[in-house]
């Protein structure tokens, strides 16, 4: 369905995961859709759910709420009830490889050791969906499971919110222009 399209924000259900660094993937969503003027009044295929108009093209969002290793069963039962192709897919979520204030923007490739991304190749047999990193960076002193799971420190926050809003500046662009456009003027930033 060329005029249909879904974008999926991962994150982890749960006040306790809301500030974390996990959930970067849930507030550009957020963003999006207050840009799009529409919020995510349903709860379907086990997320919240929204739908909205980008001139043409029907846009559905999701939040999976099944945590982030589990992902991918949202996002099938989702694409498959809509009849949808991996080409018509855009997920945002966290990375640990990306510094912090960075987007990456990737048509397609392998999950990068991320859970949500894992599950979601698995479940939908390719790697060949568009996918938006917000880079939250890493820390050697911390282990990865505790610090995705911990909110920016202060000199992270102001980064990673401005990478939040370029997300979704680059799903606007990518619901508008393509991934290849989109590639050409995100990842430069």
């Amino acid at each position: 369905m060329a005029d249909t399209k879904m974008l999926v924000g991962l994150g982890n259900p749960g006040a306790e995961y809301v500030d974390t660094r996990h959930n970067v993937g849930f507030k550009a969503i957020d963003l999006l859709a207050g840009s799009l003027k529409t919020d995510f009044n349903k709860k379907k295929f086990d997320s919240k759910f929204g739908v909205a108009q980008f001139g043409v093209k029907t846009v559905y969002l999701l939040k999976p709420q099944l945590y982030m290793n589990r992902s991918g069963e949202a996002v099938a039962t989702a694409m498959g009830f809509y009849k949808l192709t991996p080409a018509d897919l855009l997920v945002v979520c966290d990375d640990l490889w990306v510094e912090p204030g960075k987007i990456r923007i990737r048509a397609s490739g392998s999950a990068g050791g991320h859970n949500g991304l894992a599950d979601i190749i698995e479940k939908l047999g390719t790697e060949d969906f568009c996918r938006i990193r917000i880079g939250i960076g890493q820390n050697q002193r911390i282990d990865a499971y505790d610090y995705v799971l911990s909110p920016p420190d202060e000199e992270q926050k102001p980064l990673v919110e401005k990478a939040i809003e370029n997300a979704r500046d680059a799903a606007l662009c990518w619901l508008e222009s393509g991934v290849d456009k989109t590639m050409n003027k995100f990842n430069a930033l």
